[in-house]
C-alpha cells in the first residue's frame, strides 16, 4: 500500500464512513490537532523523565489515538468499530495527578511556562491540549462529540500541568510565578 493516494491534491480528505470533506473543515481541524499533541507527546517522552511518566505518557498518546479515530469517523456513516474511551481514562488521569501534586509545593500563585526545559515542553503539550479542547468544543457545538471526549481532554491539560511542575520538581529547578505589575 503506497502512502500517498493524490485524492487530496484539491484540498479534500476523506473520513472514516467515506464522507469526503475540506481538509479545512472543523472536525479536520480537530483530530489534527489531536494529533499534533499526540506528536508532542512522543517527545516529551523521549527526554530524561521518570519513568512512570513515560509509562503514562504512552497510555495518554493511546487514548489520544482513540479520540482521533472518533472524530475522524462520520457519525452518520462509519459503521466501524472504534476503540473505547472510558471513564476510567479519566479517572486514571486524575490518580496520576494526586499522585503527582502530593509531592510539589502548595499552588499560590500562577506559575510562568518555562524552569527546567523538560517542564517547558510539558507546558507547551498543556497549551496544544487547550487548542485542542477549544476545536473539539466547537465540532461539539456543531455537530456533537461524545460527552468523555471533552472530559478527558480537560483533565488531560490539567494532568499536563501538574506534570511540568512534577519535572520541574523533580529535576530542581526554580518554578517562577507570575507578579502581576502594579
Amino acid at each position: 500500500m503506497k502512502i500517498y493516494t493524490k485524492k487530496g491534491d484539491q484540498g479534500s480528505t476523506g473520513l472514516i464512513g467515506g464522507t469526503r470533506v475540506s481538509k479545512g473543515d472543523v472536525r479536520i481541524e480537530a483530530y489534527g490537532t489531536i494529533d499534533e499533541l499526540n506528536s508532542y507527546i512522543g517527545l516529551i517522552s523521549t527526554l530524561e523523565i521518570d519513568q512512570r511518566y513515560m509509562l503514562q505518557l504512552q497510555e495518554i498518546q493511546d487514548r489520544l489515538f482513540t479520540i482521533g479515530s472518533h472524530l475522524a469517523a462520520d457519525p452518520e456513516k462509519s459503521k466501524m468499530q472504534l476503540p473505547d474511551l472510558l471513564d476510567s481514562d479519566v479517572q486514571k488521569l486524575e490518580h496520576w495527578m494526586d499522585i503527582m501534586d502530593e509531592a510539589l509545593p502548595p499552588l499560590t500563585a500562577f506559575i510562568l511556562p518555562g524552569g527546567h526545559p523538560n517542564c517547558a515542553h510539558a507546558h507547551v503539550a498543556r497549551c496544544i491540549c487547550r487548542r485542542a479542547e477549544r476545536m473539539v468544543v466547537t465540532l461539539d457545538e456543531l455537530e456533537g462529540v461524545p460527552e468523555l471526549v471533552l472530559a478527558y481532554l480537560n483533565r488531560l491539560s490539567d494532568y499536563l500541568f501538574v506534570l511540568a511542575r512534577k519535572v520541574n520538581h523533580d529535576a530542581g529547578a526554580t518554578e517562577h510565578t507570575w507578579t502581576p505589575r502594579h
